[in-house]
């Protein structure tokens, strides 16, 4: 059972309670300017991996972690930090002179502590990584890699540029609304949705104008509850559609997530009748009416129009296409099929193309 702590004091507690007595500490390039960096004693810290690591920089994590007989990690960075964390933790135990990615997984019982530095992916407290294998992004799922302790310090989101806080921003609040709709979601996950998506429109503005620790603390909560509803649940279209954004225009993650969610959810309005959830569209248009009442809207409709109008107000511009055609269709036919069997409506390649069509400028 993970353990979620406030304030970055708890981390000698964290350690305590995991019995770690050589932790590697996992960071990236901004750990240098954090206001806690000298209060971290770590046998070796590991840094040498890319902000969307590969998996040749997970292989010498695992050799580092071993070749100093570490016994914890802990991970202080973003969503790819913490990512690499976990994927040294699960390859630890693995047959080091064969491909990590093709063999069973299984708990090799090293502690990992998170310690987000953004307010985004929530991957502090799920069980799934990415990396990129031979230019091919991998995802790594296993219930033993949600860290077993992960410790909010919203002192830290104080250091991040204002377009980051948007992007990871809107990020959360994206997963909060897939986690909502996909067809895996349950009581518990919904509860966590709806908890994390009115503390994202209640503290937004605060948190992006700095008016206070109050609303930055909010929002990191709202993010990791944002992770917790998605560990259940997993994400949907928006951001099935949204991987392709960031490598082909350079666009952050949550900025491209932000840009599919908007119109997959016009279409899913539009287009009832293709409910695959096993609920029904009953069920489907009740979610709908539910999530724009928590956004604070009076129907569906309103819930998408105050969405777009967030996007205008934090100036989230769409990429701009120069060949269209073949931009739309390697865009088209890099969607993950995995993630649309958790969308509550089904999406064929027109509509796809449709949908991006409407993203590009």
């Amino acid at each position: 059972m993970q353990k979620i702590l406030t304030g970055f004091h708890s981390l000698e507690k964290a350690l305590e309670e995991v019995r770690a007595q050589r932790y590697m500490l996992i960071c990236d390039s901004s750990f240098a300017f954090l206001p806690i960096k000298e209060a971290f004693t770590p046998v070796v810290a590991f840094d040498q991996f890319t902000p969307n690591p590969l998996y040749e920089d997970v292989c010498k994590g695992v050799e580092l972690f071993k070749a100093n007989r570490c016994d914890a990690l802990v991970a202080v960075g973003g969503g790819s930090t913490i990512d690499v964390a976990k994927c040294i933790k699960l390859f630890c135990a693995m047959d080091a002179s064969c491909n990590y990615l093709q063999q069973e997984c299984q708990d090799s019982g090293v502690p990992l502590i998170a310690i987000p530095t953004t307010a985004g992916t929530g991957s502090e407290s799920t069980r799934y990584a990415v990396i990129y294998f031979n230019g091919v992004k991998q995802s790594v799922t296993h219930d033993s890699i949600v860290p077993n302790v992960a410790i909010l310090e919203p002192m830290l989101l104080k250091t991040l540029p204002v377009y980051q806080k948007k992007c990871t921003m809107l990020d959360a609040l994206c997963q909060g609304m897939e986690s909502f709709w996909s067809i895996n979601s349950n009581e518990e996950s919904m509860d966590y949705s709806k908890t994390a998506i009115r503390m994202i429109m209640e503290h937004k503005q605060g948190y992006i104008e700095e008016n206070g620790d109050e609303d930055a603390r909010c929002i990191m909560l709202a993010a990791n509850y944002a992770g917790r509803a998605i560990n259940i649940t997993q994400t949907t279209a928006p951001h099935a559609m949204s991987y392709k954004l960031t490598s082909m225009y350079g666009l952050p993650h949550g900025h491209a997530v932000a840009l599919c969610l908007p119109e997959v959810w016009h279409f899913m309005l539009l287009h009832p009748e293709r409910c695959v959830d096993p609920r029904g569209e009953k069920h489907l248009a009740r979610i709908f009416e539910v999530l724009a009442q928590v956004m604070g809207a009076e129907s569906p409709e309103k819930g998408l129009m105050l969405f777009r109008e967030l996007m205008k107000t934090l100036g989230m511009s769409r990429p701009k296409s120069v060949h269209r055609d073949e931009e739309l269709s390697i865009l088209t036919h890099s969607v993950n099929a995995l993630r649309l069997r958790n969308n509550p409506v089904a999406l064929d390649e027109e509509s796809i193309r449709n949908i991006y069509n409407v993203i590009l400028l």
